[in-house]
């Protein structure tokens, strides 16, 4: 559905000091090309102290084909946003995407931070912090988190090249803190994909950037 719908109403009228969920999740060609990964992550997380129940699992897949259909019209290559608050009400919508336009190394930094504590309340990080030091990964997550679809789509990208990724929760920190060298920076996002940071470029995130846009090609082009 669109975004000036009755359920984007609702999901706005959601009290901001409730805890609350929102997922963002990029869309190509009015497909969601990560939806088995994102519904995985969104089964695993927690609202208002309690975890997402398989009913409301259920009627998210059963409502994401429907809100596609409508607002993808509009959209088609925007964002699907479904907002839970404590009790378990929820709604969906789709909107435009819009790009980040602050993408220094300061500001992925302190997004990866944000996500950190969505993290520490949900059970899982929407995005992630990656470093890249002569040729070796780092992620500021631990090994058994639960990780979003996005991130758990570059694990499984790299494990299939058989590129060892280390696991380092203190990551953000020690690179806010200046604490760590590396050659790359890049945040994994569920609604942004791959995005280097400005002052640390390179070829590991580009070519993981380059993956990640196939992907939604290829899934644009079957719809």
């Amino acid at each position: 559905m669109c975004m000036d719908t009755e359920e984007l109403r609702a999901a706005q009228e959601f009290k901001a000091d409730s805890p609350s969920l929102v997922c963002r999740w990029r869309l190509s060609g009015g497909t969601l090309p990560l939806e088995n990964r994102h519904l995985r992550a969104l089964g695993k997380r927690v609202v208002g102290g309690h975890a997402v129940s398989p009913h409301l699992i259920a009627w998210a897949k059963q409502h994401i084909e429907g809100t596609l259909k409508e607002g993808s019209l509009e959209h088609p290559d925007g964002v699907l946003m479904l907002v839970l608050d404590k009790t378990g009400k929820a709604a969906m919508a789709v909107g435009p995407y819009e790009a980040l336009h602050k993408t220094s190394l300061l500001s992925l930094s302190r997004r990866a931070q944000t996500a950190q504590k969505e993290e520490a309340e949900t059970n899982c990080a929407p995005e992630t912090l990656w470093i890249v030091k002569d040729g070796r990964l780092e992620i500021g997550a631990l090994a058994k988190e639960v990780f979003s679809g996005a991130t758990s789509l570059v694990l499984d990208l790299l494990a299939t090249r058989k590129c060892s990724v280390s696991f380092n929760k203190d990551l953000v920190k020690e690179v806010l803190a200046g604490e760590k060298s590396f050659d790359e920076v890049f945040l994994v996002s569920d609604e942004h994909g791959i995005v280097q940071a400005d002052e640390a470029k390179g070829s590991v995130g580009e070519k993981l950037k380059l993956d990640l846009q196939k992907l939604y090609a290829a899934a644009k082009g079957k719809n």
